[in-house]
């Protein structure tokens, strides 16, 4: 049993927070300040917040260790063997990294070192990876370049967002994280370095990222909308609104030839045109109005046919 202080914010970190809770003594947990969500912007604790309020864990919301010592004065204070980090989202300087005896252990959601960075499970989506996974690595100063401990794989299915690839990876993850800990308290598992060869980096995904540039293949078009699922979901524009493409599909069938053009296929689907064959709209929302399929849509805007989308700053 060891004790230690756990840091992480959203869903994804929750089901390892469980899992070591339940053979550890979790000294508190570190997480994201709450933040304004949803629609109201109302004031919402983050996941992991919500899980150690109703388990009576100690609860600390540091927004930055640079610029808050005391935060770093109350970790010391706790003297925990080991952090495990989990999505946290703050920077850990190595003055943090430096104050547990056994390291600081993080739950990485992908095979390092490819897709080193902030948004790993979208950017293995996005890149057309045929598997992903997680990887548990010591954590050092350099971005996710740390010694690794242990690795699951899991394949990406043709279906999958990050919405349902983050969800199953949590699990994988918690899983991987509770057999990992002991073998790495008692010495039997020795971290090894990272591959030399093979390191990606996966940027912090922004809204601007959403915007579909119709140029692009229709195959690359259809990652996108699955990766930005369920933020910051992938949108258009026609005749001056935004439409959201909530699921889509990507065929290499040729379909007009304007760019952005919307067609009937003979299949009697909805499609665009684009770079390189054809996105098939499966599901769309028009700002402000309930999600529906792309036909029942067409009914009601019969000109959506033949329109011309475009990105938003076209």
């Amino acid at each position: 049993m060891a004790h230690i202080i756990f840091m992480g914010s959203p869903q994804f970190a929750v089901p390892t927070l469980e899992a070591l809770a339940r053979d550890h003594t979790i000294l508190a947990v570190f997480t994201q300040p709450d933040k304004p969500a949803g629609r109201g912007q109302q004031v919402t604790a983050v996941p992991v917040k919500q899980w150690a309020s109703a388990h009576g864990v100690p609860i600390h919301q540091p927004k930055s260790f640079r610029k808050e010592p005391q935060a770093l004065d109350v970790l010391r204070d706790l003297r925990p063997e080991v952090i495990v980090v989990a999505a946290y989202g703050l920077i850990l300087p190595q003055a943090v990294l430096d104050v547990p005896p056994l390291g600081c252990l993080n739950v990485h959601g992908s095979i390092l070192p490819r897709h080193r960075g902030a948004a790993p499970i979208a950017s293995a989506i996005l890149a057309g990876d045929a598997e992903t996974g997680i990887t548990i690595m010591q954590m050092d100063a350099g971005l996710d370049t740390g010694p690794m401990l242990s690795v699951a794989r899991e394949a990406i299915r043709p279906d999958d967002t990050t919405a349902s690839l983050s969800e199953r990876l949590s699990f994988i993850g918690a899983q991987l994280m509770a057999d990992t800990l002991p073998k790495y308290l008692s010495g039997e598992i020795v971290p090894q370095p990272q591959p030399a060869e093979g390191a990606t980096y996966s940027p912090k995904i922004d809204k601007a990222d959403a915007q579909i540039d119709w140029r692009r293949p229709a195959i690359e078009i259809e990652r996108m909308v699955r990766a930005y699922t369920p933020w910051p979901g992938t949108q258009t524009m026609w005749n001056g609104q935004m439409v959201k493409v909530l699921k889509a599909e990507g065929r290499r069938q040729e379909a007009g030839s304007k760019l952005g053009e919307v067609v009937k296929l003979n299949d009697g689907s909805i499609g665009t045109v684009t770079g390189a064959g054809v996105l098939v709209l499966k599901e769309i929302q028009l700002a402000g109005r309930k999600a529906m399929k792309a036909e029942d849509f067409v009914r009601g805007q019969p000109k959506f046919i033949g329109a011309v989308l475009s990105s938003q700053d076209s």
